[in-house]
């Protein structure tokens, strides 16, 4: 019984630091684009980055469902390959919560990248130092608060996700019941007292997690004026 019931909270965990490793190295190159280019498809890049905040999120796992399913083309391709279907399983899940926590990570790093002035770059380059030197030795140092930040909102909605899990995963146990969904399922079952448990911790998890974003963002902020 103690097994089923922290089976969940294990899986929730895993997909939230899966989601949060692959958005870190998926989302920064996206995010120095979307910073620096003055590309004519930067703004439209930008939108479709951001379209989740705004899409109903049974909406986009509708539309993962068709796209990773046997006829859509990313369905048939995973087939091709002899990896079979995505849907109802956990690498489903991490390629929909990917794309569903993709401005969490891509927003803040957006920003911090934003902030950093042209002077410590062209500084650095008449140090000779190359492209790739300058992204990480000046460049990742100045924008530390900023994957701070991804990294937190990242895991933090990932542990909350819910429409599109339940869109693309289902209710297996074990591999796509993740803590949303069971908190969904004891109260579908009438099991009050164990989705008040569940649902108590997520809302601690939550205080926690907003307060260490902000503790990090005044001390940010404190240091910059000194």
């Amino acid at each position: 019984m103690l097994e089923t019931y922290w089976e969940p909270v294990w899986l929730t965990l895993k997909l939230a630091l899966l989601t949060t490793s692959v958005l870190l190295v998926v989302g920064t190159p996206v995010a120095w684009w979307l910073a620096r280019s003055r590309h004519w498809a930067r703004q439209p890049i930008a939108a479709i980055v951001a379209l989740p905040l705004v899409l109903p999120p049974t909406v986009l796992g509708f539309y993962l469902l068709l796209l990773l399913g046997p006829n859509g083309w990313v369905g048939q391709f995973t087939q091709s390959l002899g990896l079979g279907l995505l849907p109802f399983t956990f690498e489903g899940l991490v390629v929909a919560s990917v794309i569903y926590s993709l401005p969490f990570t891509v927003q803040p790093l957006h920003n911090a990248f934003d902030a950093i002035g042209e002077g410590f770059l062209e500084t650095a380059a008449t140090l000779r130092a190359g492209p790739w030197d300058r992204f990480f030795f000046v460049v990742l140092p100045l924008a530390r608060n900023g994957f701070i930040t991804a990294s937190v909102l990242t895991f933090a909605h990932t542990i909350g996700e819910f429409g599109v899990i339940l869109m693309i995963g289902g209710n297996i146990p074990g591999e796509t019941k993740v803590l949303s969904v069971a908190i969904y399922d004891h109260v579908e079952s009438l099991e009050y007292t164990q989705a008040h448990w569940l649902s108590a911790g997520m809302v601690a998890f939550s205080f926690v997690v907003l307060v260490t974003l902000y503790t990090l963002n005044g001390r940010a902020r404190a240091g910059a004026f000194r």
